[in-house]
Parts: structure tokens; C-alpha cells; sequence
């Protein structure tokens, strides 16, 4: 059944670059006004899960088409490549009136007093921190845990900052955002990015940002594209003053179209990654003690 579970991550990956799913659009679902509806929610979405994957037990077809239909429906890859390229190219032709309208679509900063720096590096930082929550976390926990993992990180992140459940998203992500540092030196040099910088800025300011998870990816991707961010930012809450992270001048249009395509090639190696984490996971549950 790993194999079947591989192939499934494999085909939702290719099935969301082709047609986006509601992934990043559940960030926008108003949440349950209580905890107890809100781990109804949760619940709910592990326990749906399950029974998919019970129903694919015995059935590799199924079960691939279950863990493909998940993974679909939990990732937010192509719109968030498409919704920073969007902002790229408004900000590339000095349209910041467009470049403000657009940037709600992937931040919760205000965009009305921003000027151009600052609506590049609002949109990087979105980027990068969306290339862990929306794309490597949700592929690593369908690796480990299938499609019960697939459906309940997804339902916690629409709750993301939400009283419990952004404390449970927070271990959730734990390992995903540190891998997706990771993976982000990695593929750093395909963009023409730094993956020495990216490795030193990382493991310098990975831990400085309000968010810890946040801060190891956008540390890292500060990094790769040699820019700086953090620092000032207007958003939920009023204005707040935040560790800079990276070193350097400030993102522009340009940064923010490789740090695009750098979150593309990071989401393709963590879905490689993540068929084989699958194949491995199932391999060694099959394995019984000698004797």
C-alpha cells in the first residue's frame, strides 16, 4: 500500500499544478466560534480520512485515488506560484494600485501605505512561508500519516491563529518548516540563488521571527535571494516592528519572481521526497521482529 499511497501524492501534485485546489482558499473560511466547533472541524476532517483509508486497504486503486483527491485538495502551490507572479509583474510595471490589490491575496498586511520595496518583500515573505504551510507540510504528513494527515493538517491551517489549533498547527509544522529550509538551500542555486547564504541565514535568524516556524523558511529564503526582511509591518493588529532577517538590500520584482519559481522547484523536490518518505514508511511497517 505505500506504493499506492506514493503514486496518489505524486498524482495530486500533478493534478493541483493543473487545476488549483482549495487549499490556499480555505485560509479565507471564517473559523468556528468556539473550540469545541473547531475541533469538530479537525476531528472531522482526521475521521473522514480514516475511512478512506480503509476503504483503499485492500484496494492500491482506490487508496490512490483517495491519497490523490487529499493531496489535491490540500495543497496551494499553483496559486500561490500564480498569485506572486501576478504581484511580480504589477510591481515589474510600477502598478502599485494593482500590486495592492493583489497582495491580500497572498498576506494579511496592509497594502494601502506600502510603496514598491515594501509590497516585494510583504509578497516574499508570503511566498516563502506558503512554500512550508501550503506545499512541503502538507506532503510530509501525507507521507507519514496518508490521508487522515493530508485532511487534518489542511483543517488546522484554515484555523491557523486560532486559539488551540494554532498551537497544535504549530507542532504540526515543526519539521516541515525546518525541512523546507532545508530544502530551500538546497535548491537555492536553480534560481541563481545562495544556498551558503540561505544555510547561514537560516541558522542565524531562523529563530527571531514572532512565528518560529515562519521564521526558519522566510530566514532561509532571505537567504538564498540575498535581500532582507522583516523589519516594519502593518498588518492584523496595527504596526509592528519585527527582527530582520538576511542581510542586504530590499526584495524587488525581480527577487520576488525567483523566489516564485525557487518555491516551485522546492514543492517539486518535496513531492519526490515525499513518494519516497511514503514507500520507506510503508516498508517498515511491513517488517515484523525475527523470532
Amino acid at each position: 500500500m505505500s506504493a499506492a499511497r506514493a503514486v496518489g501524492l505524486l498524482l495530486g501534485v500533478a493534478a493541483e499544478s493543473m487545476i488549483r485546489g482549495p487549499g490556499r482558499l480555505a485560509t479565507a473560511v471564517r473559523p468556528p466560534s468556539s473550540p469545541l466547533r473547531a475541533g469538530a472541524v479537525v476531528g472531522g476532517a482526521v475521521l473522514l480520512g480514516v475511512a478512506v483509508e480503509r476503504l483503499g486497504r485492500r484496494r492500491p486503486l482506490l487508496q490512490a485515488a483517495g491519497t490523490a483527491l487529499a493531496t489535491w485538495a490540500a495543497l496551494g502551490g499553483a496559486s500561490l506560484a500564480a498569485e506572486g507572479a501576478a504581484m511580480a509583474r504589477a510591481l515589474d510595471a510600477s502598478d502599485l494600485d494593482a500590486a495592492r490589490s493583489a497582495l491580500p491575496r497572498l498576506s494579511d498586511h496592509d497594502p494601502s501605505t506600502l510603496d514598491g520595496p515594501a509590497l516585494a518583500r510583504a509578497a516574499v515573505e508570503s511566498v516563502a512561508e506558503n512554500t512550508s504551510d501550503a506545499v512541503v507540510a502538507p506532503l510530509l504528513w501525507g507521507a507519514v500519516a496518508g490521508v487522515p494527515g493530508l485532511l487534518g493538517y489542511r483543517a488546522m491551517r484554515a484555523l491557523d491563529g486560532h486559539g488551540w489549533a494554532a498551537v497544535v498547527g504549530d507542532l504540526a509544522s515543526l519539521v516541515p518548516s525546518r525541512a523546507a529550509a532545508v530544502l530551500t538551500a538546497a535548491c537555492a542555486p536553480v534560481v541563481g540563488g545562495s544556498a551558503p547564504g540561505a544555510w547561514q541565514v537560516w541558522r542565524r535568524d531562523g529563530s527571531a521571527h514572532p512565528r518560529p516556524n515562519h521564521g526558519q523558511v522566510e530566514a532561509a529564503f532571505a537567504g538564498a535571494l540575498e535581500v532582507r526582511l522583516g523589519g516594519r509591518t502593518t498588518g492584523r493588529g496595527g504596526v509592528h516592528e519585527r527582527p530582520v532577517l538576511g542581510h542586504g538590500r530590499s526584495p524587488d520584482a525581480g527577487d520576488l519572481t525567483r523566489g516564485v519559481e525557487l518555491s516551485r522547484v522546492v514543492g517539486a523536490v518535496a513531492a519526490a521526497g515525499s513518494a519516497a518518505l511514503a514507500v520507506a514508511v510503508g516498508a517498515g511497517g511491513r517488517r515484523r521482529p525475527l523470532g
